[in-house]
């Protein structure tokens, strides 16, 4: 006998109400329901896996089973491998009819029946205004996976959107429809420019009334969607847990889960009676770090694109042009869409604390590897601390020998001394610790607590920019250890002015300062 299928976290597709625990969604997206009502054209996007398809494929449950519209869900994820926009529209007809077929819609058999596949320009508008002319009830149709089609595809599918669009109060077409995917529209522009293709007078993007994002979820979310588990298996969730998850994540959809279902299933193997503590889950997070999960990946397979790293490279680098990043540009808002970074407290920073994590680390991965046959943990004592002035001062003389060959290995040149410096420090804690990270654009530093069975050593990263280098560091330093209670730090400064010689870059001084110890590393 099989026993009823568990309920459980889901990483993969769509989420499914009575397969897997779930976040009330229609509930946290009012607003489309609306613009559908209003016969609006809108556009949802949102970085990979926080519940669009989940969110869209629920809506048009709702509103077929609602009774006043035919809803209709269409993915176009199949068409981005076509480069020519005449095959890419005969594949949107394709993938529409498709649809279709698998729909409650009447007369599926009829859409695009007898179309001439010659006359691509005209063909989506035409084949969706002869079937909307036979339907009893409006259509509304999402369209997933917009953003990956090619530029060519994408004008000519969205002038005939538009074609249709402007004449429907005279004849049929669509009454609403949704553009989906993870960019917003004014990205297909920014595409479109890119690509040096002209839109014309009458630009096609013109018809989008509303273009909206999924929020990640709140701490109260969070808790519900694990109280779902707590009280289909008795599992439970120690207090502290969904604060940290929360802060950890930023309530990201796909984190949420995978922590969890990292915890449950793998960690504890699906032993229910466990407590889930703060510390399975800071093991569950490495894990999903170290494994570089299919959403990691692909987030971070985005830092190798030019566009990514205008905008990733300032959040790492400490020097002193904070004019480098325009906050309005296009590569800006592209790297928001992606999800990989947010703005805060008038700073741009990684959209959470595994992300900026899993940035540094890989980035800085190679560098990890290779320092592996040259660091030893002789730096480590039978009492399991560190002796931090002994390696950051072989890490000195590793720099003076090797800083010109290594920081050619990198595509993040400018930030490569950071990169480095915590590679080296990685290979030191390996699994049995962690670093703390803190960076965001403009704030001329990298704040790092490395913590090592208990013991916390808290570090600030800085380029040299001129005077106020130090004291500025000394006063910044001083008040990141405060956070930490501890008084000793240490202060690593980066010359990278080509006329400083080596004797003059190297150096290492003790200060007082606020009662605290702060020893100065020149590299």
């Amino acid at each position: 006998m099989f026993n009823r299928l568990e309920k459980y976290f889901n990483t993969a597709g769509p989420c499914n109400e009575k397969k897997h625990y779930i976040v009330p969604i229609l509930e946290r997206n009012k607003d489309i329901i609306r613009l559908i009502n209003q016969e609006q054209y809108f556009v949802i996007h949102a970085a990979r896996q926080t519940g669009k398809t989940t969110l869209i494929s629920k809506y048009v449950d709702y509103i077929n089973k609602n009774k006043n519209y035919y809803a209709l869900y269409c993915s176009l994820e199949t068409v981005q491998v076509y480069t020519e926009a005449k095959e890419g529209i005969i594949q949107i007809i394709d993938n529409i009819k498709s649809a279709i077929k698998y729909s409650n819609i009447p007369y599926k058999e009829t859409f695009a029946e007898n179309i001439d596949k010659n006359r691509t320009t005209i063909i989506i508008k035409e084949s969706l205004t002869d079937f909307c002319q036979k339907l009893d009830k409006p259509l509304i149709i999402f369209f997933d996976e917009i953003d990956g089609l090619e530029n060519g595809t994408l004008i000519t599918f969205l002038r005939q959107l538009r074609n249709g669009y402007v004449t429907r109060h005279n004849i049929p077409f669509p009454q609403s429809i949704a553009l989906v995917g993870m960019r917003d529209i004014r990205d297909y522009k920014s595409k479109l420019r890119e690509g040096r293709q002209t839109l014309g007078s009458k630009s096609p993007f013109n018809i989008i009334q509303k273009s909206f994002t999924l929020d990640n979820f709140t701490k109260e979310e969070i808790s519900h969607l694990y109280k779902q588990h707590t009280e289909a298996t008795g599992q439970v969730f120690e207090p502290q847990v969904i604060d940290f998850i929360y802060n950890q994540s930023s309530g990201q959809p796909w984190l949420v889960n995978a922590i969890a279902k990292e915890v449950i299933e793998e960690v504890l193997k699906n032993d229910y009676s466990k407590h889930i503590t703060k510390e399975l889950v800071k093991q569950a997070i490495q894990n999903i770090i170290l494994r570089r999960d299919t959403h990691i990946d692909s987030l971070l397979y985005r830092l190798k694109e030019e566009r990514v790293k205008e905008v990733i490279e300032p959040l790492i680098i400490t020097t002193e042009n904070n004019d480098r990043l325009n906050f309005s540009s296009d590569n800006l808002q592209y790297c928001k869409d992606l999800g990989l970074i947010i703005e805060k407290n008038k700073t741009l920073q990684p959209a959470n604390p595994i992300y900026a994590e899993v940035i540094i680390r890989t980035l800085s991965y190679n560098s990890q590897f290779e320092l592996q046959s040259r660091i030893k943990n002789k730096w480590i004592d039978k009492n399991n601390k560190i002796d931090m002035d002994g390696l950051l001062k072989a890490f000195q003389v590793f720099w003076r020998e090797n800083s010109d060959i290594w920081i050619e290995k990198y595509q993040y040149k400018e930030a490569a001394p950071h990169l480095i410096m915590q590679a080296f420090l990685q290979r030191i804690i390996n699994s049995a610790g962690e670093i703390l990270r803190e960076y965001a654009y403009g704030t001329r530093r990298i704040d790092l607590c490395v913590v090592f069975a208990e013991h916390k050593y808290p570090i600030e990263l800085k380029i040299n920019y001129g005077k106020k280098t130090i004291s500025d560091g000394l006063e910044q330093l001083s008040e990141y250890m405060d956070g930490f209670g501890e008084k000793i730090g240490w202060l690593v400064v980066f010359d990278r002015q080509k006329n400083s010689t080596w004797d003059e870059k190297i150096y290492w001084k003790t200060e007082k300062y606020n009662n605290k110890i702060i020893n100065i590393v020149g590299c």
